[in-house]
């Protein structure tokens, strides 16, 4: 079989693990497989679209199936399991020098703005590091929703330590998680980059703050600690910057965007561009920043 593969937000940025996974499984049963070409005609496309706010493609495509998926698609089924397992395919993303996977799918919380619930369920274990790990890089990303969640992943947060692997827990811990116990078992990690929480309302704040005070009392390095911020209400997101920034905790805003797809106002992104621009944010407040336009 002839096998394209689409990456519809676009296969120049950060790597698509689901079609990464597709093209080694067709790889292994002798398919030919390639970013898809206009000039081709394939006997199957896979087209992946992982945010609802992404453009669809609509060009012609010459295929015998075309086949879509992913969460911009609103299609929340898993890959079979077949796919699921094999390795993925770096190849196709060549400036990827990092393993990319999953220690746990799903999240004990039900947040009104995650689709996570919906997508994934419940928590549970989805794989160890050894098996995501690449034999040709020590960087690892994962890209779990609620890792400390899970004893599965707390297991694997464990195992590493001491390990010669640096690590990113890309999409943000769940600092109410973050206890003594816990914040002692990160702090040991080596880090690629931050320890990313999550800040999505202000009654996050005391744990935030609570959690920093535990990962310094276990020696994380101050410089580590990094949020993310769900910009709805600007006032109240501005509030949170503050606190953070006072904490000594490094903020990043990001607009609010509903599971339909709906663009963020132009306030919240004004918002996110003068607190994520630290050249910007460490030059002028947010009012002067916002008075001129």
């Amino acid at each position: 079989m002839r096998i394209g593969l689409i990456a519809v937000d676009g296969h120049s940025g950060f790597p698509n693990l689901a079609l990464m996974k597709l093209s080694a499984w067709h790889k292994a049963q002798g398919d030919m497989v390639e970013w898809w070409s206009g000039f081709t005609r394939y006997d199957r496309v896979y087209m992946s679209k992982v945010f609802t706010f992404t453009p669809d493609f609509d060009t012609v495509i010459d295929a015998a199936e075309i086949i879509r998926g992913g969460t911009g698609y609103r299609s929340y089924e898993d890959l079979p399991p077949e796919v699921e397992a094999t390795f993925p395919d770096y190849s196709l993303y060549p400036r990827c020098d990092c393993a990319i996977g999953f220690l746990t799918r799903g999240c004990i919380r039900r947040c009104p703005w995650c689709v996570v619930p919906q997508k994934e369920g419940d928590i549970r274990p989805a794989s160890t590091w050894r098996e995501i790990r690449r034999p040709d890089s020590r960087k690892l990303v994962f890209l779990d929703n609620n890792v400390l969640a899970c004893g599965h992943g707390l297991t694997q947060i464990e195992d590493m330590i001491g390990e010669p692997v640096w690590v990113d827990l890309n999409q943000g811990l769940d600092a109410r998680l973050i206890d003594r116990q816990a914040a002692a078992l990160l702090a040991r990690l080596r880090w690629m980059r931050f320890i990313r929480m999550s800040c999505d309302t202000s009654a996050m704040l005391p744990v935030i703050r609570q959690a920093a005070e535990y990962l310094a009392e276990a020696g994380a390095a101050a410089s580590r600690l990094w949020c993310y911020v769900l910009v709805r209400d600007v006032e109240d997101a501005h509030r949170r910057v503050t606190e953070l920034t006072e904490m000594g905790v490094e903020a990043f805003a990001q607009p609010y965007r509903d599971l339909a797809g709906g663009e963020p106002t132009e306030e919240q992104n004004a918002f996110a561009r003068w607190c994520n621009r630290k050249e910007v944010f460490h030059s002028c407040r947010w009012e002067e920043y916002r008075r001129g336009g």
